[in-house]
């Protein structure tokens, strides 16, 4: 199996995910992008949990630069990509994305994002590098 360069995910934003206004509050963006990257993963095969207790390691976010640019509201619907932008031994760097999904089915552009994730130990929590069966499957 190779993996394509872009993953994407519908979610719909529920009453939880907002604030007192409606609005999507910020940091539950980061929720849905993490759903696309654990998704994407899932698509390839793996299983966080599993990836945890037989290989002993974990991505976690090393960094992230983020730009909210409309407010995504409460009954949205909306479509969240992962593409990586570039890989090295340890780490990936995506670019995510999120659109909301209009009555006549056209996207607009709410989010965007640089996700850098890091390959950890778990034993560590230092960075180790990515195994050879996910590296096999990047593009």
């Amino acid at each position: 199996m190779s993996c394509s360069n872009e993953f994407t995910l519908t979610v719909r934003v529920y009453y939880e995910d907002t604030d007192a206004g409606g609005v999507v509050y910020h940091a539950n963006y980061l929720r849905f992008m993490e759903r696309a990257r654990t998704e994407w993963l899932r698509q390839l095969g793996f299983e966080q949990d599993q990836l945890a207790k037989e290989m002993n390691i974990v991505f976690v976010v090393a960094g992230l630069e983020i730009t909210y640019r409309k407010p995504a509201r409460f009954n949205d619907a909306l479509l969240v990509s992962a593409a990586i932008e570039k890989t090295g031994r340890t780490q990936i760097i995506f670019s995510q994305k999120i659109w909301r999904i209009s009555s006549d089915n056209s996207p607009e552009l709410l989010t965007t994002a640089s996700v850098k994730v890091v390959c950890v130990d778990l034993g560590t929590f230092r960075s180790t590098t990515i195994p050879a069966l996910i590296r096999e499957l990047l593009p």
